[in-house]
């Protein structure tokens, strides 16, 4: 079975989110794309504590697509440093994981 992970991605806008899932999706670099909107985020930039509204992404693809799928990304992302995280999927519904493969291949 094909290894797969999930991409965890912060935006700025659910606009943003649209636009980087779309071409992710094109590239068949994810096989599905789950925008979830209205996310506040509070961190540390730049030397001061900050909070902003954002939207979060989570990807799914195969592991061996993780780099490409990552610089892909940074290229189409608006922040200097945007959050981009993988996390492996250690199990789940075969034929989803398979779906995954499928829709990542070619």
């Amino acid at each position: 079975m094909t290894e797969c992970a999930t991409l965890y991605v912060t935006v700025p806008t659910v606009e943003t989110a649209h636009a980087i899932a779309a071409q992710l999706l094109e590239d068949r670099l994810v096989a599905c794309a789950n925008i979830l909107p209205g996310m506040v985020s509070h961190y540390r930039w730049e030397g001061r504590i900050t909070q902003d509204t954002e939207a979060a992404m989570f990807l799914k693809t195969r592991k061996a697509l993780i780099e490409r799928a990552t610089a892909r990304i940074i290229e189409l992302h608006p922040y200097d440093c945007p959050c981009i995280t993988a996390w492996p999927i250690e199990g789940g519904n075969p034929e989803y994981l398979a779906w995954i493969a499928a829709e990542t291949e070619g």
